[in-house]
């Protein structure tokens, strides 16, 4: 009998050291989009894994990651909700959730998923390790209509903030008990809200106008003050300037007290002062703005631009308040990331069916990567971080 329990305790030792035993901080998922397929990457020798297919509609999929990063979230266009297992590089779980969905984001425990939607509109909130549905929100505003809701982050304490598209608002929700969410209502704050930011102390959500000039801005640690417009000459407004692609808010480039935001419809980037939330200058740059950056322990500042110039990428030095480098990754460049500690950044290039890595401090290329139709890149340490 020993002798059995000898010869079984050796077999799984050898079992054990067989099997090829990995961490997941250095993970990544990148979105290809033309083929509902994600890669599973890793940036330490910067490569690809594999890749999980059947993702269906991921022509504007965003990620979230679960708390050990083991697990990625991912939203597609089509309402589809898909659990992807990034060890095994399988699906968990899928569920059509709604009909078109553009989102999501995580609770601070972890504990929940949010699904922004554009059909029906509203926001439904799921269990992370089962993909239950444990509440829906619609959004009917002030007017009594249904709303896209867009702009949705994740905030300290278990709750989420976003905003009504069509209705003009922006709602929290506190979601510590799910039975019963407490919803706080912000109405009037501007036309067409279109995306939304949370600062990088978790205080000020800003939500980006479409319909109008200038931003909205709500202290979530003082809600009882309400929205606050700010930067009444930001933004496409009476202009009528044409916008080939909107930018986004998320990633924004901070540097003192100081924030660096793509002009709507314009060839430059946006100086804010954090401190009275006033304009403090523009810089020029190649194109319209879509992504702007800040490169995590340094003053640099990347920025990708919309079409006709979407081959371009720029490298602001928030410091000297000008541009030190442009690059040409590949043709159409729709999304950049950077490592947890900014050594290199990854650049989707789409129509070059690439991924094209730099090194940060010199910029040189440091690896390509072969990609079908990339878009988005997410890096597993974003489970660690509030609001994105």
């Amino acid at each position: 009998m020993r002798i059995n329990s000898l010869l079984l305790s050796i077999l799984l030792l050898s079992g054990c050291s067989s099997t090829a035993l990995r961490g997941t901080g250095d993970l990544g998922v990148v979105i290809e989009r033309a083929n509902g397929k994600v890669q599973i990457v890793e940036t330490s020798v910067r490569s690809v894994l594999g890749e999980v297919a059947e993702l269906g509609d991921l022509s504007h999929a965003t990620v979230e990651f679960s708390r050990d990063e083991r697990y990625a979230y991912v939203f597609g266009r089509d309402g589809g909700l898909t659990k992807v297992d990034l060890l095994t590089r399988s699906i968990v779980k899928r569920v059509i959730q709604s009909g078109n969905s553009i989102g999501g984001a995580i609770s601070s425990d972890g504990k929940l998923i949010a699904a922004a939607n554009y059909t029906p509109g509203g926001v439904k909130f799921f269990r992370s390790d089962t993909l239950e549905q444990v509440a829906d929100i619609p959004a009917i505003g002030a007017d009594g209509k249904q709303s896209k809701v867009v702009g949705l982050v994740d905030a300290p304490g278990n709750r989420f903030v976003y905003s009504l598209y069509d209705g003009g608002e922006i709602w929290t929700v506190d979601m510590q008990d799910t039975a019963h969410p407490v919803i706080s209502k912000f109405s009037g704050i501007g036309k067409e809200p279109y995306d939304g930011v949370l600062t990088p102390n978790s205080r000020y959500y800003i939500a980006g106008l479409f319909g109008e000039d200038g931003l909205a801005l709500l202290d979530l640690w003082h809600p009882e003050k309400g929205v606050k417009r700010i930067l009444g000459n930001y933004g496409k407004g009476e202009q009528k300037l044409p916008v080939f692609k909107m930018p986004h808010l998320e990633g924004w480039g901070f540097y003192e007290h100081y924030a660096f935001v793509p002009g709507v419809g314009r060839h430059e980037v946006v100086i804010i002062d954090m401190d009275s939330w006033t304009a403090a200058g523009a810089i020029p740059v190649a194109s319209q703005p879509v992504f702007v950056v800040g490169q995590p322990g340094s003053s640099h500042i990347w920025v990708n631009f919309a079409f006709p110039d979407n081959g371009v990428v720029q490298v602001i030095d928030a410091a000297e308040r000008k541009i030190i480098k442009t690059l040409q990754p590949g043709n159409a460049v729709l999304h950049m990331e950077f490592t947890p500690r900014g050594e290199n950044v990854w650049i989707s290039a789409r129509d070059s069916d690439k991924l094209v890595v730099y090194d940060s401090a010199t910029f040189a290329t440091v690896q390509e990567l072969p990609s079908a139709k990339p878009s988005g890149i997410f890096f597993t340490p974003r489970a660690h971080r509030i609001g994105w």
